[in-house]
């Protein structure tokens, strides 16, 4: 790099030592076009220094003290301002256009570090929860659901059980839910309609029984649920209201807190169910046998926002064997009889 225009002329006295053992002796600095040049009053040479080297050896402190190089003997004392201004404007614009190995670690690093800190708030958290599910054992499941139920229960109130009421519901399972390890659980209010808890654990409102004439949107709801829970997992929900660390305290000790179980409780008494893919709630109700109209009714009363299981019902046209008998249903709808 050549020295900056204005300064191609300018000179200046300075005392100049060539080592620590030498005494200084009085010369002239000037600039060359890459090198701070050192002649004697005769204009002998006596030293060129690489612009690109100087070093200032006491910044601050006056007068001015230069170096050919940090690790280097020789030395020079300028007191000239407008010198020491000109030799540091030009040692610092050839600083700013030399490679900064350090700055470029640190901006790798920052974006390292933006990186991992995008990953763990973006991706760690979905990633750890899918994980957790994929290796959360069926027993494990059952008993989150069994502890989730029992805060929902005094929350919303008790479970509802007669014999009669058992036997209904033991045949809509074994109709409903074959080969499946499951509980249907009708509950006295505080459910809004139905909620699926992990482990397979249906929560039924009594007014699905207490309500309709028919039992098929009891049973509608279960299957709702069950098809929705192929999409989102009832497990999934509740870690995604937990957290990180109950997601972490699942897959490390098998447990959940009791106040994350107790916040989500809360969330599911409020919540109304979704309805699922109904291409797949439709092939659903085909497998088990009845109508999906009398679900959708129950959802809308108007049909408008259910008209895909009304005109696609696969029983539209065509009678069903019952769900139940009548003496079941008479059953079930009287299970929450005090």
């Amino acid at each position: 790099m050549t020295a900056l225009a204005q300064y191609e002329t300018l000179e200046a006295t300075a005392l100049w030592r060539e080592t620590l053992a030498t005494q200084r002796r009085e010369v002239i600095v000037s600039f060359g076009d890459t090198s701070l040049m050192i002649r004697d009053a005769r204009d002998q040479p006596l030293s060129h220094w690489s612009l690109a080297a100087v070093t200032r050896l006491n910044p601050g402190a006056w007068p001015a003290l230069f170096a050919p190089n940090a690790e280097a003997n020789e030395s020079l004392e300028i007191s000239d301002e407008v010198m020491v201004e000109a030799i540091e404007k030009i040692t610092a614009a050839i600083d700013r256009k030399r490679p900064h190995p350090g700055r470029l670690r640190l901006v790798i690093f920052l974006l390292i570090g933006l990186t991992i800190g995008g990953l763990a708030v973006f991706w760690l958290p979905g990633a750890l929860v899918r994980h957790t599910i994929s290796v959360v054992p069926p027993e494990v499941r059952r008993e989150i659901g069994r502890k989730l139920q029992a805060e929902i229960n005094l929350l919303a109130g008790r479970n509802c059980e007669t014999r009669l009421g058992q036997r209904a519901i033991s045949t809509l399972r074994a109709r409903l839910l074959p080969n499946e390890t499951a509980e249907i659980l009708i509950i006295k209010g505080g459910v809004t309609n139905s909620v699926l808890l992990p482990g397979q654990v249906f929560l039924l409102s009594s007014n699905l029984v207490e309500d309709f004439e028919t039992p098929a949107v009891l049973a509608g709801y279960i299957l709702l649920e069950k098809v929705a829970a192929r999409a989102v997992d009832p497990l999934a929900n509740l870690l995604a209201d937990a957290g990180v660390r109950e997601s972490f305290r699942l897959l490390t000790t098998g447990q959940i807190s009791r106040e994350a179980l107790a916040d989500h409780a809360q969330n599911l008494l409020t919540r109304t169910p979704q309805i699922p893919d109904e291409k797949a709630l439709l092939t659903a109700f085909g497998k088990a046998g009845f109508s999906s109209a009398p679900l959708a009714y129950a959802i809308d009363y108007s049909g408008e926002k259910t008209l895909g299981l009304i005109e696609a019902d696969p029983y539209r046209n065509s009678g069903y064997a019952p769900l139940l008998s009548d003496s079941d249903w008479v059953g079930l709808q009287e299970i929450c009889g005090d």
